[in-house]
This record gives structure tokens, C-alpha cells and sequence, in this order.
């Protein structure tokens, strides 16, 4: 028995009366195959709610079929009918009689699923609908708080969740499925000429060490001011776009071979400054000239022919300042929907704003809910994301500047919610700014003694930096020299094996 559709009110004239979507044969087809075998609620259960039912009453009805499941009893129309005797409802409709009325009109279970598809399609449809209703309204009644940007992010959020939802994608399988996306990593890896499993950073020794970044992980690089966290972060992207290669499938897909599409939100600098940083590496012209217009002829030419190299890059910098959370996240899944995306860099994470609309009691507990965001966003995308972040100042009161895990602002939930946390430590620019002056009543060759040692340190770190890993879930902790040059702010390979032979595979 079909319920009849609830009066409207009157059209204007020349209006065509719309209804919104709904189907009330399929509810209760769907609810007399569960009534008649608890089985069909097995098939259904895990993306279809109670509230995706168009009548209330159904959605009651298919409510309680699921509580009875969950205690192990069989729901039917006798089961029924003393629990939903206050109902008023169920009553409404007939009460014990409709209840057999929808055993009566049961679908069989094997239709039980497609049935339920369309009565969640058409939940979707209404959701979209007034979605719709409240991205008009919304846009008529302006708030101070919410520009039409912020509006649109709602909106794209609302939209995502809403593609998002009842997916069951992510329910159980078995650990032989694990166990082929495993084996196919590795393959991928073997293949690769860098053994890698993940997206390259372009420096061996700590593609060595990390393995390359991995999808869906969430890796934390700090340091203090003027360590190079910027600039080591810049370098890494422009290395994953630079070694960015697909190959065609035997199906005619193209597959992510080598490299990665880079997001790069760069909060604290322009993307005219990050472009200057990556021209003066590939050109090899101090930044500082580049900024002053202090080019020679041949240097402006060495400055173009690199621009043409890096035009084709797939890199892309967004430097909208205080950006939130949920904008990064939009902006990611439409770059990943329209181009692809393989590696994504947010310099930094400080400067994040946390979600949009929810005023956080303390910094601590915003900082907490980024990181956590931050990680849910690379497992969604699959792709690595690499968040730079500032250290406290007690770094500075050691003897020892190295820093440590207990060094991070806001330590608790940044440490927890990361993947791999590395560290960007230059010795040099503590030892230039510690250059010993005699004491009182030093014996000059005590004071040239340690003149000399404090110049022997500084050759030995001259133009060298650490990347300290201080967590790492997927392998070894521990400490990677790099080479670092200022004039170019680029980071590179450190050759170890200068004045030695250099061992082969």
C-alpha cells in the first residue's frame, strides 16, 4: 500500500509543481524483504540509514530492524509490533496490519541491495537539494564573519561529504588483498632505479633513509629561523616535479612511474619568492642579484633558458595567506580531480587556520585539530604531505642547539598525528655567531689555541646541514648530512667520499 504524496501548497500560475524525489514502493519493498529474512539487512546495512528513508515511518521501521540485528533477534512484523506500539505513526498507517502489509509486498533478497540503492540515490538527490536551498539563502543573507569565499569552502565541503558519503570502500578485507597492494609496492619499487616505494626527494642519503615519502603519509619538518626548512622543503618539491614521469598502461591509463604532481601552499612567502628561489638554484645566480636586478647579460640569459626549463614543471604554488584547513583540503581534492596530485607541501603549519566556522578554546587544541586534518587529508588523497613547523626557543638555551622531539610547538599532537618528524639543523650558522673574543688575563697562545679550533669546527661544517629524523613509523631514526649552499639556498648531496674510492654496487 503506497502512501499518498503529501499535499503541497499551491503553485504560482505558470508554474510547474515539483515534488522532491522519493520512492515509497521501494522502501517498502526493501522493508518486506528484511521483514521476511533478516539476511537482506546484511547487504544494506553498512551504507543505508534511517534517515536516508524518504518517510519517516520506514525509516523507523528500518531502524528498529537494525537494533533487533544487533542484539541477534529476528525482526519481523510479530517482533515488531509490541515495540512499535507507541508509534504513532506505524499507527496511523494501520499499525499491525501495515506491518504485514510489507511482508506481504517483500522484494526478494536478492533485489534487496538494488532497492536500496535507489532509496539512498534518491536521499542523495534531496540532500543536493537542499544543499542547494541553503547556498541561496546563504548567499541573500550575508554574515560579517563569512565572505563568499568562506561560503564557497562550505559549499565544496558540503558537496565532498556528500559525494563521500555512504562509500564502503573502507569496510573489511581480507589480508590478501593487503598483501598484493604490498607486493605491488614493492614491485613499483624494484622497477624504479632508486629502489624507491615512495615519491623522491631528489637527496640520496635520505631517499636512502626514508625510503622516498610514502602515500598517505603525514611527515613533519622543523627547525629554527634560518635553518632551512623553506628552502629544503622548495627543493624536495622541485625534485619530485622535476623527476615527475607516467608511463601508459596496457589498458590505455597513465600511471605515476616516477616523481609526483606538486601542491605547494606557501603561507608565509609570495610564489614570486619561491620562483626566484628555484630560478637562482637551476640558473645559479645569488637570489640576492636576482631581487636587486644586479644580473650581467649572460646571467640574464642563463636566468631565462632556466625559466624554460622549469615551465613545463607540474608544480603548483598557492599563496593565499591564512589559509584554513578545509580550503587546503578543497583546493587538493580539485587539483587531484583535474591534474592529479602526488606530493603536497604547506609551509607552514602555523599558519594554518583551523576548520572554517569553529573557534578553538586554546592554540594547542586548533594546532591539534590541524594535524589530525592534515593526516586524514593524506590518506584520503593517497599522496604524502609534507607540513613545515617552527620550534620553540629552548633550543636556543642548550649547549647543544640540536633539536629533539620535546623541541616542537604544541609537541603532543603535532609528534602523535606524524608519520616521519625530521629536523633541519645547520651547525655553521651557530659557530659564525660564536666567535670566541679573548678573555681577561688569557695567555695569547691559550686565546690563538682556541681561535684555531673554533676555525677548524667552522671548516669542517662550512656549507653542510643535518636532516635529523626524529620519528620515523615505517623505518630507522637517525641523522643525514646534506650539502648546503646559501648563495643558492639549494640543498644537495654531500659527497662523502671525497679522496677515497668510492664503492660500486
Amino acid at each position: 500500500m503506497l502512501k499518498p504524496v503529501p499535499p503541497t501548497e499551491m503553485p504560482a500560475e505558470g508554474v510547474i509543481p515539483r515534488t522532491p524525489p522519493l520512492n515509497y514502493e521501494a522502501e517498502q519493498a526493501l522493508l518486506g524483504a528484511i521483514l521476511m529474512n533478516n539476511r537482506a539487512l546484511e547487504r544494506v546495512s553498512e551504507f543505508l540509514q534511517p534517515e536516508h528513508f524518504a518517510d519517516p515511518v520506514h525509516g523507523r521501521i528500518y531502524g528498529a530492524c537494525q537494533l533487533f540485528a544487533s542484539r541477534n533477534q529476528i525482526a519481523n512484523p510479530v517482533t515488531l509490533k509490541t515495540f512499535m506500539a507507541a508509534d504513532t505513526g506505524l499507527q496511523e498507517l494501520g499499525g499491525d496490519s501495515y506491518l504485514a502489509q510489507l511482508a506481504a509486498s517483500a522484494a526478494t533478497i536478492i533485489n534487496a541491495e538494488d532497492y536500496a540503492r535507489l532509496i539512498f540515490d534518491l536521499h542523495l538527490r534531496r540532500e543536493l537539494i537542499a544543499v542547494g536551498e541553503d547556498m541561496v539563502n546563504d548567499a541573500f543573507e550575508p554574515e560579517l564573519d563569512m565572505d563568499a569565499k568562506t561560503q564557497i569552502e562550505v559549499a565544496e565541503k558540503k558537496l565532498f561529504d556528500l559525494a563521500t558519503a555512504g562509500q564502503a570502500d573502507g569496510g573489511l578485507k581480507e589480508f590478501k588483498h593487503a598483501l598484493i597492494e604490498a607486493i605491488s609496492q614493492a614491485e613499483a619499487a624494484h622497477k624504479r632505479e632508486g629502489k624507491l616505494s615512495g615519491v623522491t626527494t631528489g637527496l640520496r642519503d635520505l631517499d636512502q633513509k626514508l625510503g622516498g615519502l610514502h602515500p598517505s603519509d603525514l611527515l613533519i619538518l622543523a627547525g629554527r629561523p634560518s635553518m632551512g626548512k623553506t628552502a629544503l622543503a622548495t627543493n624536495m618539491a622541485f625534485n619530485a616535479a622535476k623527476a615527475f614521469r607516467t608511463e601508459i598502461q596496457p589498458n590505455g591509463e597513465k600511471k605515476v612511474v616516477e616523481g609526483a604532481i606538486v601542491a605547494f601552499f606557501s603561507l608565509e612567502m609570495s610564489s614570486e619568492q619561491l620562483a626566484s628561489r628555484i630560478l637562482a638554484d637551476r640558473a645559479e645566480i645569488s637570489s640576492h642579484k636576482i631581487r636587486q636586478g644586479e644580473l650581467t647579460h649572460e646571467e640574464f640569459e642563463r636566468l631565462v633558458i632556466a625559466a624554460q626549463e622549469l615551465h613545463q614543471l607540474p608544480l603548483y604554488i598557492d599563496d593565499t595567506p591564512a589559509l584554513s584547513v578545509s580550503a587546503v583540503r578543497t583546493r587538493c581534492r580539485r587539483l587531484a580531480r583535474t591534474n592529479g596530485l602526488g606530493l603536497i607541501v604547506i609551509d607552514y603549519l602555523q599558519l594554518l587556520a583551523g576548520t572554517t566556522g569553529r573557534k578553538s578554546e586554546n592554540r594547542v587544541q586548533e594546532i591539534s585539530d590541524i594535524t589530525r586534518s592534515l593526516k586524514a587529508l593524506a590518506k584520503e588523497l593517497n599522496v604524502p604531505v609534507i607540513a613545515l613547523s617552527q620550534l620553540s626557543r629552548q633550543v636556543e638555551s642548550r649547549e647543544d642547539k640540536r633539536p629533539q622531539l620535546s623541541d616542537l610547538r604544541e609537541s603532543g599532537s603535532i609528534e602523535q598525528d606524524a608519520d616521519v618528524v625530521m629536523f633541519v639543523f645547520r651547525e655553521q650558522y651557530y659557530l659564525e655567531r660564536a666567535e670566541p673574543g679573548r678573555r681577561p688575563d688569557e695567555a695569547e697562545d691559550k686565546f690563538n689555541t682556541r681561535y684555531a679550533d673554533w676555525q677548524k669546527r667552522c671548516a669542517e661544517v662550512f656549507n653542510t646541514a643535518e636532516a635529523i629524523i626524529g620519528k620515523q613509523r615505517h623505518g630507522p631514526v637517525g641523522s643525514v648530512r646534506l650539502f648546503f649552499d646559501g648563495q643558492y639556498t639549494r640543498f644537495g648531496n654531500l659527497d662523502n667520499w671525497h679522496g677515497t674510492e668510492i664503492p660500486t654496487e
